[in-house]
């Protein structure tokens, strides 16, 4: 694994190495959420390119979140954020454990199939990272459609670090910076997802 403090892909590309975005974009439950998370409008399109490949059903047990086109805009925002914040929190947790099981919950590919043959190479060498962020997640645009929302987040890493599973010390990190973050959520079969995330300038 290449990752360090800062995911690896720069000035709009997709991210292609999920442990280092996971140090940029994931926090816990109880790490403290910077104001903004009030629903944007969506007015405009999103820059960037972004995956809008259609995710899986909602898993068992999971209730089915309402079409987009029956809600109005608002509740559909509150809904991604809601499942954005989720998402972060999953992702953090494979990190931690090194079991990508929790995942398809809440992303699908292509963003599902790297972070799985991610967290699968760390589990191979005895890695594992821990990491904390402050996150500060908006909606800013979504397709025609209305089936993929688009949420703007600026994170900040507070901390992220590298620990040997044999030994428990710690191998590599530090302290990180603050990155602007597009994300792709995506509605199908009862469930928004996340398809796919693109680093922009620091914020």
């Amino acid at each position: 694994m290449h990752a360090r403090l800062m995911p690896s892909s720069l000035n709009g590309r997709s991210c292609v190495r999920p442990a280092a975005l996971a140090l940029a974009a994931l926090t816990t439950a109880g790490t403290l959420t910077a104001c903004g998370d009030k629903p944007g409008s969506g007015a405009f399109k999103p820059n960037g390119s972004l995956s809008t490949t259609s995710p899986g059903a909602a898993g068992p047990g999971t209730t089915a979140a309402p079409a987009p086109s029956a809600l109005p805009t608002a509740q559909v925002n509150q809904t991604v954020l809601e499942r954005y914040r989720e998402y972060r929190k999953i992702f953090k947790r494979a990190y931690e454990r090194n079991d990508p099981s929790e995942l398809s919950t809440v992303t699908m590919d292509p963003l599902l199939d790297q972070t799985t043959r991610d967290i699968e190479q760390l589990k191979a060498r005895g890695q594992i990272w821990r990491f904390t962020t402050v996150s500060n997640a908006k909606v800013y645009a979504r397709s025609k459609d209305g089936l993929t929302v688009y949420v703007i987040d600026c994170i900040r890493t507070l901390a992220g670090y590298r620990f040997s599973t044999k030994t428990g010390k710690r191998t590599g990190g530090g302290t990180g910076g603050s990155y602007l973050h597009r994300i792709a959520v995506r509605y199908d079969q009862g469930a928004w997802k996340v398809t796919d995330s693109v680093q922009d300038k620091k914020c």
